[in-house]
């Protein structure tokens, strides 16, 4: 054996491997050798524009506890007040509500395929790249789209029409 058997891919990476072949997305998930657990870590690792990442930032929204999946731009902050002004009041969603709602860890959060559905916000900012990463559901997981896709990949039962807006600071 030369050391490079093949390893089945980890759970959540398997989903979302599942719901774009389903969705009939032409990029499937690949593995990267270093994490990329940050966006700039992904991007170095692609050789791509920071901004080309698409982070997935989960927020919980204080009236009924449903997870917000805010999707920006690797070189954006999201400006909370702004997604208040979309969603209500939310607050900062820790470790074990990103896993319990998205059903991925920090740091591999896919932007779909998550284990409980909530509201979805993309950033309008994605949309000056003709292409896009996100994670693909562990910190070595990643996957190629076109902004334009993330309407039809992150809809869900709570959000069938994710809302693009402007939510960067």
């Amino acid at each position: 054996m030369c050391g490079a058997e093949l390893q089945p891919l980890p759970e959540g990476v398997q989903r979302v491997a599942q719901l774009l072949q389903s969705k009939r997305h032409a990029d499937l998930p690949i593995m990267l050798v270093d994490a990329a657990r940050t966006a700039q870590q992904a991007a170095d690792a692609l050789g791509i524009a920071l901004g080309q990442i698409a982070k997935s930032i989960i927020f919980r929204r204080k009236s009924d506890d449903a997870s917000v999946l805010v999707v920006t731009s690797g070189d954006r902050r999201v400006d909370e007040k702004k997604v208040e002004g979309l969603v209500g009041k939310i607050g900062r969603a820790d470790a074990d509500f990103v896993k319990a709602k998205t059903g991925f860890s920090i740091g591999g959060v896919a932007p779909l395929a998550h284990a409980q559905p909530g509201v979805v916000l993309i950033d309008q900012d994605l949309f000056r790249f003709a292409e896009i990463w996100a994670a693909a559901g562990h910190p070595h997981a990643v996957f190629k789209l076109v902004p334009q896709d993330l309407l039809a990949l992150c809809a869900n039962a709570d959000a069938p029409h994710p809302t693009v807006a402007d939510v960067a600071a």
